[in-house]
């Protein structure tokens, strides 16, 4: 049920459309290419073999990446919602 100026399904689209670009943002994130290493990048440590054959062109062992994980901001979504132009499409 839409209500105002908005047709009906348009917070189902909204709501996809959003979906749609977290999902297409994530795909665009950089994935490890290359040939593995056999020690991290920035402990040195050694890779084990299994990691290695699980993420093709690991360059950080599990303790970096976890760090480096919890670094990691979250950015705020778009508020399609609130947005004039999402609701003249």
């Amino acid at each position: 049920m839409a209500g105002g100026w908005a047709k009906d399904g348009a917070v189902s689209e909204q709501i996809e459309a959003s979906v749609a670009d977290e999902l297409a943002r994530m795909k665009a994130r950089r994935q490890p290419q290359g040939e593995s290493l056999t020690h991290c990048a920035e402990c040195e440590e050694p890779i084990p073999e299994a990691r290695r054959q699980a993420v093709p062109g690991v360059k950080l062992c599990v303790d970096c990446v976890a760090e480096r994980d919890a670094a990691y901001k979250v950015r705020g979504g778009i508020n399609r919602r609130g947005s004039k132009d999402s609701q003249l499409k």
